[in-house]
């Protein structure tokens, strides 16, 4: 198993960012996809019509979210652990993402998968 790290400044403050990743709607106006999501801790979520699913394990508004995470074509029983920790920056965001525990062939995809579906789509989002 893997990890995938990220750091990216968006143009947002904190809040804006948690309610865009946390709020059903929301997602789905950034993603351009169906989203369901429980925004309590246990809660589960289902993004991208389903193709990524799990439950959160953490939450405080506007600074973590905490979620095991898994894509539907892996092996069942297989979750990584998604890290989102909001930092304000100014007027925006500085966002430290950590991915634990996705499998090694997964990787690659996965990693270019956080830069074109969600934080390209969030900057535009949120601009």
């Amino acid at each position: 198993m893997s990890q995938i790290h990220h750091e990216v400044v968006l143009p947002a403050v904190p809040a804006a960012v948690y309610a865009a990743l946390m709020e059903a709607a929301r997602h789905a106006e950034f993603t351009g996809a169906p989203a369901t999501i429980d925004a309590t801790e246990g809660g589960a979520f289902g993004c991208y019509g389903g193709h990524v699913h799990g439950r959160t394990i953490e939450l405080v508004p506007g600074q973590r979210v905490v979620q095991a995470w898994r894509a539907k074509t892996w092996p069942d029983g297989v979750y990584s652990i998604v890290r989102y920790e909001l930092v304000a920056d100014g007027g925006k965001t500085k966002l430290v993402f950590d991915q634990d525990g996705v499998p090694a062939d997964a990787v690659e995809h996965i990693d270019a998968g956080w830069h074109r579906q969600y934080w390209e789509k969030l900057t535009q989002y949120l601009a």
